[in-house]
């Protein structure tokens, strides 16, 4: 007895999750399959999904057969095919209880659009993308993940169409390529982009399929591949050599090739702490993650290079579903400050003006209101002339300021590694707190120059025992991060520093 094919599919507001659905609802139909299909609302903006879900008989019933009844919506450990348009969506649909080792196969992009429970943390709040993929491997029966964004991107297409192609690349759907192809047709909209984005994703589930067991193959024969590491890197472990490379990459795209070097030769002596610590990597690798951040601050040049990206720009189209050639024009709206305005200015002439406007007490409380069209020529041109001064930024005031700032970290997380390597891993941390711009960015500030002058210098420089001051530094951290405020971070500093005076009495 045939059994209904059981299809969740979860996407996000805008991204054509009805659309996918209604192509494999139509391309079944075609067949003369029995098909039906339900969706359920979610909420846009990443703190619900759009879910579908279909049921489909794979095989023609004779004329005096009757309908067989389906279900509307999905049922715990019942789905066999999961199909969703970003990484998180794959966990819900696990956590959902959908997702079962036996049964469901899991089809994904491996991209990822921040939830409003990560953006709103004061520190990293983004989700482990390993535990992720750990969870989907382990409650799965088989997977397809690829980066399906990416693809859809590079074909001008939508990402609806690109998971259409994956999922006919999975070989788990009972429906030809030609019918598929027919349902996009027929649909009418943007068709010859979603025909590209649809040939591109089956093309790109195939060869990660192949390239999965040619991965599989070799780990049976006791194979192992080996890649070597670009001379730059022989400082440094193997198992660090990952984060430094994409941390000079970003950083030559921030600034300059000789702005990665510098980073580079930053890393040496911190690779050399963790060394005589013993801390295996670990000190290395937090460090380098967050060096490379740190390097490339947020100013307003930046904001002017990401406002004129053509990927955005593409990305901006899709969203509002602009055909091929339909103009669109976005408008950017800024309100910046005296400070961010003296930031690309250099030292000679900052530190006049926000001296200036502290006497008259403007800072944090002046700011000037902008709209710019970025695709009108005037508004490109604007902000294409506040994206040339990023050669200048190596002389301006804020980018002195943030390497003399990044200098004094390094050398805070090279002394602690003298006394412990969980202090120094605990002082590297640090730089969560600094982040941003604005506001944002002088809370983060306050608070780590508290945690800095009252918590981790005391530490230092008393000799207190290494755990103890490991546990002080975390500890003040995490208050910080709970409370942007500075009130929790208060008090714990306060404990901290009765709990030493104690000791110290003890003593």
């Amino acid at each position: 007895m045939t059994v209904p094919l059981k299809i969740l599919i979860a996407a996000l507001g805008g991204e054509g999750g009805a659309v996918l659905t209604n192509w494999i609802v139509a391309a079944a139909d075609s067949l003369g399959f029995p098909v039906q299909s339900t969706s359920i609302p979610g909420v846009a903006q990443r703190t619900g999904a759009t879910t579908y879900y279909i049921e489909i008989l794979p095989e023609k019933l004779p004329g005096t057969a009757k309908r067989p009844v389906m279900a509307l919506v999905p049922g715990i450990g019942d789905v066999d095919l999961v199909v969703t348009s970003e990484l998180l969506e794959a966990g819900r649909a696990i956590g959902g209880g959908f997702v079962t080792p036996d049964r469901t196969m899991t089809i994904a992009s491996t991209h990822r659009i921040y939830a409003m429970a990560e953006k709103i943390e004061m520190g990293d709040g983004r989700l482990d993308p390993d535990k992720l993929l750990n969870a989907i491997a382990e409650n799965s029966q088989s997977v397809l993940l690829f980066d399906m964004d990416d693809i859809a991107q590079r074909n001008g297409a939508m990402i609806n169409a690109v998971m259409l192609g994956a999922v006919a690349g999975s070989g788990r759907l009972p429906i030809s390529e030609s019918a598929l192809t027919a349902a996009i047709e027929a649909e009418g909209k943007a068709a010859e982009a979603n025909l590209k984005g649809f040939r591109a994703g089956l093309d790109a589930a195939r060869a990660t399929q192949e390239q999965a067991k040619a991965a599989m193959d070799a780990q049976a024969r006791g194979q192992i591949a080996y890649f070597p590491a670009p001379d730059e890197f022989a400082a440094f472990p193997d198992a660090t050599r990952q984060i430094i490379a994409e941390g000079m990459k970003r950083l030559t795209a921030y600034q300059n090739a000789a702005y990665a070097r510098r980073y580079v030769e930053r890393l040496k002596p911190i690779a050399a702490a963790d060394k005589s610590s013993g801390a295996d990597g670990k000190l290395l690798a937090e460090t380098a993650r967050h060096l490379a951040l740190r390097m490339s601050f947020e100013d307003v040049i930046r904001v002017a290079e990401a406002k004129l990206d053509p990927a955005r720009m593409k990305r901006i189209a899709q969203e509002v579903g602009a055909k091929p050639g339909e103009p669109v024009a976005v408008t950017d709206f800024f309100k910046p400050g005296i400070e961010e305005l003296a930031s690309i200015l250099p030292s000679f002439l900052a530190r006049p003006i926000l001296a200036w406007a502290t006497r008259r007490g403007w800072l944090g409380k002046v700011y000037w209101g902008m709209s710019v069209q970025s695709t009108s020529v005037s508004g490109y041109l604007k902000l294409r002339l506040l994206a040339s001064f990023k050669r200048l930024r190596p002389w301006s005031y804020k980018f002195g300021e943030e390497q003399v700032a990044i200098d004094a970290w390094l050398g805070l997380v090279a002394r602690a590694a003298g006394r412990s390597p969980d202090l120094a891993l605990e002082v590297a941390d640090c730089a969560r707190l600094i982040k941003g711009y604005g506001d944002t960015l002088k809370r983060g500030q306050g608070n780590y120059r508290a945690i800095v002058t009252r918590v981790i210098e005391p530490a230092l420089a008393s000799n207190w025992p290494p755990q103890h001051a490991a546990d002080a530094v975390a500890s003040a951290r995490a208050a910080a991060l709970a409370d942007p405020e500075g009130e929790s971070l208060a008090r714990t500093i306060g404990e901290i520093e009765t709990r030493g005076r104690l000791e110290m009495a003890a003593e």
